[in-house]
């Protein structure tokens, strides 16, 4: 009874010092994830919440919403970024794709390797040139702060056999979301996609409605999907799993610069939590899909090239048929050039 007592009391206090912080607070931020507190995206929010609030000691108080509390969807959420009814909310490339279609780089195929060039790439000025065209497309409204991750890498994975070279894939129906270029990899690569939507997924494996999808080991492990009969994981990486940070710009702009910066600096802080938890949490994962009898599959360096050799067409599709494409193209390429040399070079001079 004492124990639950001084529980009681506990939370009461902690409550009690949110509410005047958020009362004191000058600023606050009101930022929403449609996940739930396992997901990296939660973490990612927990870090900057404490971040901001910490280095701005107290001026600006950061409340979080996690789940469908402020919007379900994405269209639906990014408007209320750029009305101000929302402060910061996270989306996945396909959530943003209807507003800023070329966003869809990031799931272009093949591009970066691993995970050392992705965040170097995301955490320079690739970000601040897709920050410019989505802050140019919204009137100013919508503001792109960072781009993390939410999941790791995609990777094929399928109900019927090893996939190991490009051709393995063909005649596969794989799941896909309904859009354009998701849609068209799985052509150029031979199988059939399939849209259907997440909540279905797990019966439509049982059913055969599709036999293969394009997640990440977390995902996979989380819904249960070899329980659905998935126990074929191929590791091709082929698309990082990028997820976008937006601010209402108002909301940032009305801040003095100092506090801008701190702002700034929770969203680093954020990014980095958000590349470090998949990481972890998929360590696990791949340990359980193995012990269930799944069939894990890493690609030698020459299937790989076949897998990106296959896909190739979707980078012209990608900038012939996508508004702004050539230009987030260019601009995701040069980058990975650089990381690429910069990485390497360092890497030189680590070994000798």
């Amino acid at each position: 009874m004492v124990k639950n007592f001084l529980k009681t009391v506990t939370l009461a206090a902690m409550l009690a010092t949110t509410s005047v912080a958020a009362i004191a607070a000058d600023y606050t931020i009101r930022a929403t994830a449609n996940s739930n507190e396992n997901d990296e995206d939660y973490d990612g929010l927990v870090v900057f919440k404490n971040y901001v609030e910490s280095a701005s000691n107290g001026a600006i108080a950061v409340e979080l919403f996690i789940g469908t509390q402020l919007c379900s969807k994405g269209a639906e959420c990014l408007q209320g970024v750029a009305d101000g009814s929302i402060d910061v909310y996270i989306s996945t490339s396909g959530g943003a794709s209807g507003i800023f279609p070329y966003v869809q780089v990031l799931d272009l195929p093949y591009l970066m390797a691993d995970d050392r060039i992705a965040e170097h790439v995301l955490a320079g000025d690739f970000t601040r040139t897709i920050r410019k065209m989505a802050l140019a497309d919204s009137g100013d409204a919508i503001r792109l702060m960072t781009i993390g991750n939410t999941g790791g890498w995609r990777n094929f994975a399928n109900t019927k056999r090893r996939v190991a070279n490009p051709s393995d894939m063909e005649g596969l129906k794989i799941r896909t979301v309904v859009a354009d270029l998701p849609q068209e990899l799985v052509r150029a690569l031979g199988a059939s996609p399939t849209p259907i939507p997440w909540p279905e997924l797990f019966t439509s494996f049982q059913t055969g409605v599709v036999e293969g999808s394009k997640n990440g080991i977390t995902d996979i492990m989380g819904m249960k999907f070899p329980d659905a009969g998935l126990q074929y994981v191929t590791l091709d990486g082929h698309a990082y799993m990028g997820a976008l940070w937006w601010m209402n710009n108002a909301k940032f702009k009305s801040m003095p610069e100092g506090l801008r910066r701190v702002v700034v600096d929770g969203f680093a802080a954020l990014q980095q939590a958000t590349f470090a938890s998949p990481k972890r949490k998929s360590i696990k994962a791949y340990q359980d899909f193995v012990a269930g009898g799944g069939d894990l599959y890493v690609p030698t360096p020459e299937q790989k090239a076949a897998f990106k050799s296959a896909a190739a067409p979707v980078y012209d599709w990608f900038k012939a048929n996508v508004k702004g494409g050539p230009e987030a193209f260019d601009a995701l390429t040069a980058a990975v050039a650089d990381a690429e040399a910069d990485i390497n070079a360092g890497a030189a001079k680590d070994i000798e």
